[in-house]
């Protein structure tokens, strides 16, 4: 895959796009754009996730997931990220059951593969977990090109659409696969699976195919032995950790395979700070960590900025980095992030960051203002 197109994509750095926040009828980030690698999709700076409203962390009522949607809508949201892991297909209905009342041209999708979804031996019995409600429904891994094509068309029937904008090839680390399975699946994925994204994507029923990405080895190795259009990074690059810089960041940039980042609170912590759950790579911070964030709160003090604020617009100054899409189970939380991305950032926040040591000195930051 070529790099070519970094040239005019890249011109400008997410901190030189026009923010709601200055002064004058500039354009949002919500709604600016960026080009998806060598591929006709552009997607919006900001995203929606949707593993909240499938219940990941805690029961999240009917009429509270669509008012997340419609503030989301309100504000100009029109980029929403899902899959049938979340909730066990909760998600992808509940997201489509709000997006089928909308014009198709109006709003991007992107949803996973790799995960087919079956009724259970014994429904009474089942355990949903570690989705705290979500759906009856288990799960089969199947990354062959039957796997994948039928993960596709159940996807379909649960969002109410007739397309999706991309595909995400879905979890193929050793966080959801022993050793032995894993080899299985990515030999299925390598032999067969491919094939299937590049017919959806030949024949106009895709527009982009991606791998979504959980830990940094992943995207240092495997995501570069594949060929994608983008990679979701969902932890290996953020405020708070850029050790994939020089490696599978690096990388991808090289290959020219475009980033969406998936996790840019971290999981979290950088939306809720050191007086939260402390939530941290989907599982509780360690303490180091928390002195970390301290330190950040104590820089985002100093110079009037927010840390949700820091968080979601640092990791789109990498040149790789398209989109960010923190997710939201209420309506004041997908509207904070709203607010955030456009919220202005002097330089000297970012200089006094790094100056600490509290981002790695030579990583891309946005051009704050002056002012």
């Amino acid at each position: 895959m070529s790099n070519k197109f970094l040239s005019d994509k890249y011109t400008l750095r997410a901190g030189n796009r026009p923010s709601s926040g200055r002064v004058g009828a500039m354009e949002s980030r919500v709604s600016t754009r960026r080009k998806v690698a060598c591929t006709s999709l552009e997607l919006p700076m900001l995203g929606m996730g949707t593993a909240h409203v499938g219940e990941l962390y805690g029961i999240v009522e009917e009429g509270a997931a669509h008012a997340t949607f419609q503030a989301g809508w309100d504000g100009g949201v029109r980029y929403f990220d899902t899959a049938p892991w979340y909730g066990r297909g909760l998600s992808e209905h509940r997201l489509g059951g709000f997006l089928r009342t909308k014009p198709r041209t109006d709003f991007f999708v992107t949803t996973k593969v790799g995960r087919t979804l079956h009724r259970p031996a014994n429904p009474a019995t089942f355990s949903r977990d570690p989705w705290k409600g979500g759906l009856n429904f288990e799960v089969k891994f199947d990354y062959s090109y039957d796997g994948i094509m039928r993960s596709y068309e159940q996807a379909l029937q649960r969002l109410a659409l007739d397309t999706v904008d991309a595909l995400v090839i879905h979890d193929l680390d050793i966080g959801y696969h022993d050793a032995e399975t894993l080899d299985r699946h990515t030999s299925a994925l390598s032999e067969a699976g491919m094939k299937a994204l590049d017919e959806l994507k030949s024949s106009g029923d895709i527009k982009a195919f991606g791998m979504g990405i959980n830990m940094k080895e992943q995207l240092a190795d495997l995501a570069q032995r594949v060929d994608l259009d983008f990679a979701l990074v969902a932890m290996p690059y953020t405020l708070i950790d850029q050790e994939s810089l020089h490696t599978g960041m690096k990388a991808c940039l090289d290959r020219g395979v475009s980033v969406i980042v998936g996790a840019p609170f971290a999981s979290g912590i950088l939306a809720t700070g050191t007086k939260g759950a402390l939530h941290y790579n989907y599982g509780a911070a360690d303490e180091a960590i928390v002195e970390k964030v301290r330190s950040m709160e104590a820089v985002c003090a100093t110079h009037g900025v927010s840390l949700p604020a820091a968080a979601l617009q640092f990791p789109l100054a990498h040149p790789a980095a398209v989109s960010v899409i923190p997710g939201a189970a209420k309506p004041e939380e997908v509207t904070a992030n709203i607010r955030a991305i456009d919220e202005v950032i002097p330089s000297e926040f970012w200089a006094e960051l790094k100056s600490h040591g509290l981002i790695v000195a030579d990583a891309p930051v946005p051009e704050g203002s002056n002012a």
